[in-house]
């Protein structure tokens, strides 16, 4: 699969995704207070630029949910966050939104907007910089609107990784500073263009950083470097 270059980024950018990386330490071994920062690069793009050629749902125990869920990931509609307080199922949600794209009803920069849309406001834990690495560059938009691409989104399962949970099991008031949970997702992007509607498909995983304070729905940190599992 081709990758679509990534954005360039300063100081602020290095600094926010090491906060990021800081944060995602945290929530995995549930220390409080660490100092250190890890940076990670090379994430995949969860957004296929270019056509392509031709399991069961883990239980784990998570805040109730609230509302109905909006997935806002059919063609031609902007991804729109749901009103929930459970991790996973944000996570699932939000998974749906950023393996979903639609080149002929909106732009790359309303796209972008709206998947910003989905992060938390609390600015010290948000990274939108992992979000804007997943959506195709300007130029990348403009040659698949020519070609009238567009993908949709089917999530297979959501689980909180084996390592989060553990660290929950062993202090489970390390999560009370930021409420950031660590949701590994896995589904199928379906992907299609002029001349091919049939398109084709290519599974997908991530892990996302989803912070669900008990007072307010659920909303994205980032997206984690790698998937844990």
């Amino acid at each position: 699969m081709a990758q679509h270059s990534t954005h360039p980024g300063g100081a602020s950018r290095v600094r926010r995704r090491a906060l990021l990386g800081t944060i995602v330490l945290v929530v995995l071994v549930a220390l409080a207070g660490l100092a250190a920062y890890l940076t990670r690069d090379g994430r995949s793009p969860s957004i296929t630029p270019a056509p392509p050629s031709s399991s069961p749902t883990a239980s784990a125990s998570a805040p109730s949910a609230s509302g109905p869920l909006t997935p806002g990931t059919r063609p031609g509609a902007l991804p729109v966050p749901p009103k929930t307080r459970d991790p996973i199922k944000f996570g699932k949600a939000a998974a749906a939104a950023l393996w979903s794209y639609d080149t002929r009803a909106y732009s790359q920069t309303e796209l972008r907007t709206a998947l910003r849309g989905w992060l938390t406001t609390e600015a010290k834990y948000a990274d939108p910089a992992s979000v804007d690495k997943v959506v195709p560059s300007p130029v990348l938009w403009k040659e698949m609107a020519t070609n009238g691409q567009f993908a949709t989104a089917k999530v297979n399962e959501g689980h909180f990784p084996n390592a989060f949970t553990r660290a929950l099991q062993e202090d489970p008031g390390a999560i009370t500073q930021a409420y950031v949970y660590a949701v590994t997702v896995s589904g199928k992007q379906s992907i299609a263009w002029k001349g091919s509607p049939a398109g084709g498909a290519e599974s997908r995983s991530t892990t996302l950083a989803v912070q669900c304070r008990p007072d307010r729905p659920c909303a994205l940190v980032g997206v984690l470097p790698s998937v844990a599992p």
